[in-house]
């Protein structure tokens, strides 16, 4: 079985992939650097310049991609189909868990300032509040590389679903 192609990425609008990229990764600078960086020459070429983007961005910008996403186990904001597939794990958990997620997301952003981050695809309600109680022990300066990390994860595995959703359309 072939590799989807990232061809059709390089003939897209700006505005249009841009809009397509911000939902991947929040951060305007990003989209920005990944729009400089075309053409995209294959899937490991698109995941190595969105690496490169990601090396480049500021706390500030990080903590915009951050903002994008809803909390963990929430169920009150509207979600997209990818994070209702990426939290599918939290959909199923017991309502004591999700009341634990929800107090953990609560002292997370005070203690942060921004929003729990996880690469939650694959992961329970359960693992996710353990990771979660375990980062609460980070400082600060040892924290936000963890979340960008975990940012870093979740923009690749949404590049591959934009790159696969794209091709099949």
């Amino acid at each position: 079985m072939n590799a989807p192609t990232v061809e059709p990425l390089n003939h897209l609008p700006a505005d249009e992939l841009a809009k397509k990229l911000l939902y991947c990764c929040g951060s305007q600078a990003w989209v920005q650097r990944m729009l400089t960086a075309r053409p995209y020459l294959s899937m490991d070429d698109l995941i190595a310049k969105a690496a490169a983007a990601d090396a480049q961005l500021s706390h500030a910008d990080w903590k915009e991609a951050f903002a994008a996403h809803p909390e963990i186990g929430t169920k009150s904001k509207a979600i997209s189909k990818w994070e209702a597939q990426e939290q599918r794990g939290a959909s199923t958990a017991a309502e004591t868990t999700l009341d634990q997620l929800a107090a953990g997301n609560q002292d997370y952003k005070a203690r942060f300032g921004y929003i729990y981050i996880v690469c939650a695809t694959g992961k329970s309600a359960d693992e996710m509040l353990q990771i979660l109680q375990r980062r609460l022990t980070h400082s600060a300066a040892d924290e936000l590389p963890v979340a960008a990390h975990e940012q870093s994860k979740i923009t690749i595995i949404r590049l591959r679903k934009l790159v696969d959703e794209y091709v099949a359309s």
